[in-house]
């Protein structure tokens, strides 16, 4: 369990956070407890959704997901754009470096989830390719 300082319209008040597993916490206050579903988490259940959905249609789809948190430095294709696996979709400002962001799978570029500048945390869907 962690104690954080979290400051709500200017007044600071301390919080406990104990991660509950699959990237969920319990957030404790004045008494109270809270689950708290993570960005992670939502982004997780949308990445099975669409998995199911590929599954069921019969055709193969990729969600490109960040490896790493970082910012977002370039995007190297456009929605509707064919690539190839392999091809450089994007890449990630991480810790001074440039990371690139590869498609695993060959088809279209479905939705770009991100823009230049944004930052990402590790497992966040970047791009849907179909």
């Amino acid at each position: 369990m962690q104690d954080l300082k979290v400051n709500i319209d200017g007044k600071e008040y301390t919080v406990k956070v104990d991660e509950i597993g699959s990237g969920k916490l319990m957030v404790y206050f004045d008494g109270e407890s809270f689950e708290v579903e993570t960005k992670s988490d939502i982004e997780k259940e949308l990445f099975e959704q669409i998995e199911e959905s590929s599954n069921e249609s019969g055709k193969k789809k990729g969600v490109i997901t960040a490896p790493l948190p970082g910012i977002v430095f370039s995007i190297d294709v456009k929605i509707g754009e064919k690539v190839v696996k392999g091809k450089k979709l994007m890449s990630l400002m991480a810790m001074k470096m440039e990371n690139e962001i590869i498609a695993h799978v060959d088809g279209k570029v479905k939705e770009i989830k991100s823009k230049k500048g944004d930052t990402v945390n590790k497992g966040d869907i970047l791009l849907v390719v179909d």
